[in-house]
């Protein structure tokens, strides 16, 4: 978020020696927008619009474990989004936190804290959510993916992912990153209270860590070692999709959440989710499903998940087709190009503050 802007300038200038300019700007929110702009003054014409898009952001993102605040992050989302022409967040949630929490950051000022200006910000943004690859997961029949030599031999026969096999139990599905926002201690936790209680169920647990992963999953591969079909990164999409086909349960403790997208991927390949009651998930489920799909705190995943794994059942037809629905790359393509579309039509106009 610092340097990042050195480089896209150079590249753009470059661009822009052979070519015209564009009609209109994509930036997210690890870009330092006004950073760029500065750079790109002399090769970009100031009447360009910008969509700046917050996937994410580093106000409300929480913290791990003993690291100390830093509010530079914060301000450069913020400023980004004071020399955008159009801000969009990937969700409602994102959205709502982000806007609650500004005035707190702006508040550390002693003055000139041009507070005034979040409504300014507010009345240019909207919401764009992520599109999934729905035609590429439902209904698609993959052959089950080959698993490693090495692994298969610590895990021994519990490899096999014979979907709809009545003979093997149901299969629980981990998707997210190995990070501490997604909580896998809950997670893991989860599963040691069903093995207490005698549950059977098969796991995969897919996913990496570009950091220090969690001592969690360390323990976990040992204590579920007999449950797992596949532990780890998985390389091949096609695998990918197959561990999503033939999930009957997918499970999220996470304590942290804009979006949501492999929880989406999984529903749409039909795996019936387990979610908290709090952050995007709300926001991802019919309110007629948040019953069913959403949880109030660890006690009732373990109800839950126990219920789902004695009864098990794929993701609700209007579940999935609401994912289709809503969130299908065709579906959400049209409203990008609908945003920018504006965008573009308005390029020539002069800007204000709350265009």
């Amino acid at each position: 978020m610092q340097g990042g802007a050195i480089e896209m300038a150079t590249q753009a200038t470059q661009l822009l020696r052979h070519n015209p300019p564009p009609d209109a700007i994509i930036t997210t929110d690890m870009v330092n927008l006004p950073a760029w702009l500065g750079l790109m003054r002399h090769a970009l014409p100031s009447s360009t619009p910008i969509l700046h898009y917050m996937h994410e952001n580093q106000l409300t993102y929480p913290l791990r474990p003993g690291e100390k605040p830093d509010l530079t992050y914060a301000m450069i989302n913020w400023l980004s989004q004071l020399a955008a022409d159009h801000v969009a967040f990937n969700s409602h949630y994102h959205a709502t936190a982000w806007f609650a929490e500004v005035p707190r950051l702006l508040k550390h000022f002693p003055d000139y804290n041009h507070l005034a200006q979040l409504r300014d910000v507010q009345a240019k943004s909207s919401v764009l959510p992520v599109g999934i690859a729905c035609g590429l997961i439902h209904g698609r029949e993959i052959p089950a993916p080959v698993l490693p030599e090495p692994f298969v031999q610590q895990v021994g026969e519990s490899e096999s992912l014979r979907k709809g096999d009545p003979s093997e139990p149901p299969l629980i599905l981990w998707n997210q990153r190995w990070e501490y926002d997604k909580n896998p201690k809950a997670f893991f936790h989860c599963l040691y209270a069903l093995q207490k209680r005698a549950i059977p169920f098969r796991l995969v647990v897919a996913g990496e860590n570009f950091r220090q992963v969690p001592r969690e999953f360390e323990e976990a591969r040992l204590r579920l070692a007999n449950e797992l079909i596949h532990w780890g990164y998985v390389k091949s999409y096609a695998d990918y999709v197959a561990y999503l086909q033939r999930a009957d349960l997918v499970i999220s403790t996470a304590i942290h959440e804009f979006f949501g997208i492999s929880i989406l991927e999984a529903i749409a390949a039909g795996a019936f989710p387990l979610l908290p009651n709090r952050l995007s998930y709300p926001e991802l489920i019919p309110p007629e499903l948040h019953p069913a799909c959403l949880y109030a705190d660890e006690e009732e995943l373990v109800t839950l998940s126990m219920q789902r794994l004695q009864m098990p059942r794929p993701a609700p037809p209007s579940l999935r087709q609401h994912v289709l629905a809503t969130y299908d790359w065709p579906i959400v393509a049209a409203q990008y190009d609908e945003s920018i579309e504006q965008l573009v039509a308005h390029k020539c106009e002069p800007r204000s503050s709350n265009q």
